[in-house]
This record gives C-alpha cells, structure tokens and sequence, in this order.
C-alpha cells in the first residue's frame, strides 16, 4: 500500500454519534464521547493502523453551529461555476481561520479541502428536516466524494424519508449502529466506502484485507493467552516450608488460601491480555458473574454456569478415569485431600463433582526435619478446567464483540453460552492437556497446539 491512505472527515450537527462512529472504525476506545454538545470541540484525526501501517484515517470533527451564515457567506462570494465552488470554501476557511464565530465550521472543514472524504452523520431516529439540506448544500459546495450515514439513536425509524433526502445530495446512504456493529458491520461498511473515488478503491480493499487478517490474528493471540493462561494454572503448585515433620492445620489453610489467591492473579492477569489484545485498554466492567474474588471463582455457582454438566463430567471421567483409584486420608500422614478409594472412572466422574475444597493435594515434601515442606496443587477437579475456560471464553468473546464506541461498563452478568459448546469430541482432545497437567508433566508441543486449535475454533464460533 502506498503512502498515499484515504482520509475521511466525519461531519454533521453536534450529538449525532460522530465521535462515535470514529471510535468504531479507528478501533480506539481512546476517543472522548458524551452527550453534551460541544465535546468535539476541534478536528482531531485519528489513524486506523495495521503493522505499523495506516490504512485510513479519520477526522473527528465539531458539529456545525452556524450553517446558514456560512452559506450565505458562500453564495455571496461564490457566483462561480461548480468545478470551482471548492476555491470558495478555501476562501472561506483561509479568512475565518482566527474568527472564534466560524470556529467549529472551519474546523470540521478544513480536512475536507484539504482532499479528505465526506462521511455526513444523522440521526435517524429523529425526523428528517429541511434544516438540514444547508449544511449538505455547504458539503456539496467542497465537492469531494461523500456519503451519508444512519444513526439511529433512539427507538424510532425515519430512515426511509431521511434516505429519500440524503440521496440527493450524496452518492451513497448506508445505516451504521457504531454502538452495536462488529468486525462484519465494518468490513460492510469499508465495502462502501471504496466505491466513493476510483482512487481510493484499491487502498480501501487492500484495508479490508488487512483488517481481515487482523481479525484473525486476534483470535489466534486469544487462543495462545488463554493456552498459556490453561497450562499455568493447571500445573501450578503452591509451596511453604514447615519447622515439623507435618504441617498444622493453620499452615494447611494459609497454603490453601494462597494458593487459590494465586489462581485469581491468574486469571486477573489473563483478562488484561485479552483487552489489550482488542484494544480495550480503558475499559470498565460490571461483572458480578465473573468475580474474580476467590467466592467467585471457586463458588458452586461459578461451577454451574461455566462447568460441565453432571452427565457431561462423569463422561469426561470416564473417559480419562480421572480420580479413580485416589486415596483418601484426610489429615493423615501424606495429607492427600483427594475423593478417595473410588474405583473406576465412572465413579470418578461423580467424584469430580465434589468441592474443590477436596479436590486438590496437599503434600509433604522432603526427609529431613527443617528441610520440609507442604504443597497444594496441583487442581485436580475434572471440572475446574471447564470452568476456567468458559470464565476465559465468555470474557474474551463479549470484549472482542464490544464495539469501540461504547463507553458504558461492558457487561459480564448475562446468561453465557451453554457447556454443549464442549462437546464430547472436543473434551477428548482438550483432556490430553489437563491430564498432563494434573500429573504435573509438561504436554508435548504437538498437543498444546493441538490445545489451541481447538480453542480457536471453539472462538470463532461464538463470535460469529
């Protein structure tokens, strides 16, 4: 792509999403957005890039705040023929540059002389109103390539006449809910926007692909942060030196709770990955189903939304005959707090239901008196795995569906998806990895790519 990207100015009345509109398209949750007038006060613009590259910019623009007295200042000076009406708007710009009066029209101007596109913001769920065609008629006069979009901010519907209008003064008319519009909504939009000026057709394409392929990319990055994210919590063990040949039941507890402290950093850390990965630096969250505190993620009801169902566990542990066997000698010598004695993988599959109180060891390690000392871990709950990748997945998916324009606590309370995502085909392979993990051996490279494969199918699915 050549240096030479294509550059929109986005334009219209104050309070009609345009900040808004930019903010979904640059991906830049950066951008200063409210309900009062006047909080554009100047053009700023605002780079959508890719490797490095920009592959288009956009002009975050005041809205307009005295449209007849510019035109009416136009048609004054303007008795030109069209092909030369944009001289007049220059004029117009060059001699109001310092006049705090034309402050806002000469702001939201000047990128347009200046070669850049047109992208006219409405408020479609308002009435269409002649008012309007002034300040199209001021946009008509720069004679750059434009097109007009629908936003609908409230609950009613005035497109249809509001498209009757716009068609007659831009070449097209597109409805575009930045508060709700994903990767697809984008990509649509671009599509549009390449047939404004033959010119700018090949470098609007080439982005498409760019963001296509960045798209990709995040899912991938997604996937690799939450296999990393798997296998560190999986196999992590928590360690505390002890003076006696056991430890005390006040040790136990201080090295329970730190180990599962330990899992929520985890966690923590794995969710400001995944923002920064979609680009969601500043964003602020409502998440009680999601309550990174230890009640939270290791609750019953965490367990119940996120993990596997009861018939679903006990195929998984069949499968793998994942506790059986496993004896059981509460605070006995070697301190194992595994379900016990349950032979068979079935019966394992029903132990895997229990608490994760039970479900993870605690071990003495090494002979010598001074040199000992306890472990917890690692987790050997079949479920707790499930459960930490539905916790990873619905918080990945809800922040890489989160539009850009959004400034509202992105919420994590709704129903998520269902378990069946898990299906049995696909527990087998993740298995592979969490029964590794559970013995605290390292998983062969083939499988944790294997392991992330299937993540980044899993993905993709619930983002489409």
């Amino acid at each position: 792509m050549s240096n030479s990207y294509p550059k929109f100015a986005v334009v219209g009345n104050p309070n009609k999403g345009k900040s808004s509109i930019v903010a979904s398209l640059s991906l830049d949750d950066s951008i200063q957005i409210g309900n009062t007038p006047g909080t554009t006060q100047v053009k700023r613009g605002f780079p959508l890039k890719v490797d490095g590259k920009i592959i288009y910019e956009l002009f975050d623009t005041p809205g307009f705040q005295r449209a007849r007295a510019v035109f009416a200042w136009l048609e004054e000076h303007g008795d030109v023929s069209a092909d030369r009406r944009i001289d007049v708007v220059k004029q117009f710009v060059m001699e109001h540059r310092d006049n705090p009066r034309f402050k806002d029209e000469v702001e939201l101007l000047e990128p347009i002389i200046n070669g850049a596109g047109i992208i006219y913001v409405v408020d479609a769920s308002k009435p269409y109103g002649a008012e309007y065609e002034i300040e199209m008629e001021i946009l008509r006069w720069c004679g750059q390539p434009s097109m007009a979009i629908l936003n609908l901010i409230g609950d009613e519907d005035y497109r249809e006449e509001w498209s009757r209008a716009l068609g007659q003064y831009f070449r097209l008319v597109r409805t575009y809910n930045p508060m709700s519009a994903g990767h697809q909504e984008h990509i649509e939009l671009l599509e549009s926007m390449a047939q404004l000026k033959e010119e700018w057709t090949k470098s609007i394409k080439e982005a498409i692909v760019a963001l296509e392929m960045l798209y990709l990319e995040k899912i991938e990055q997604s996937a690799e942060q939450i296999v990393e994210y798997m296998v560190k919590t999986l196999s992590y063990v928590e360690k505390k030196r002890i003076k006696g040949e056991t430890g005390t039941k006040e040790e136990e507890e201080e090295l329970t709770e730190n180990y599962r402290a330990k899992i929520v950093t985890f966690e923590k850390e794995e969710r400001v990955e995944i923002e920064r990965i979609w680009n969601h630096i500043n964003i602020e969250k409502s998440e009680e189903l999601l309550a990174l505190e230890d009640m939270g993620l290791f609750s019953k009801e965490s367990a119940s939304i996120f993990g596997l169902t009861q018939k679903e566990l006990i195929l998984t542990a069949a499968a793998t005959g994942a506790t059986a066997g496993a004896a059981i000698d509460l605070f006995a010598v070697g301190h194992t707090l595994l379900v016990g004695a349950l032979v068979g993988g079935v019966v394992g599959g029903v132990g895997a239901m229990f608490g994760f109180d039970n479900l993870y060891e605690v071990k003495v390690l090494g002979k010598s008196i001074g040199k000992r000392e306890i472990s917890v871990g690692p987790m050997q709950n079949v479920n707790f795995p499930y459960i930490l990748l539905g916790r990873a997945l619905y918080h990945a998916s809800k922040v890489a569906k989160r539009s850009h324009a959004v400034r509202d606590s992105l919420n994590l309370e709704e129903q998520p998806f269902s378990s069946e995502i898990f299906e049995s085909s696909i527990r087998k392979e993740l298995e592979k990895v969490h029964v590794k993990l559970r013995k605290q051996e390292e998983p062969k490279e083939e499988l944790l790519v294997s392991y992330k494969e299937v993540l980044f199918k899993l993905f993709r699915q619930l983002l489409s």
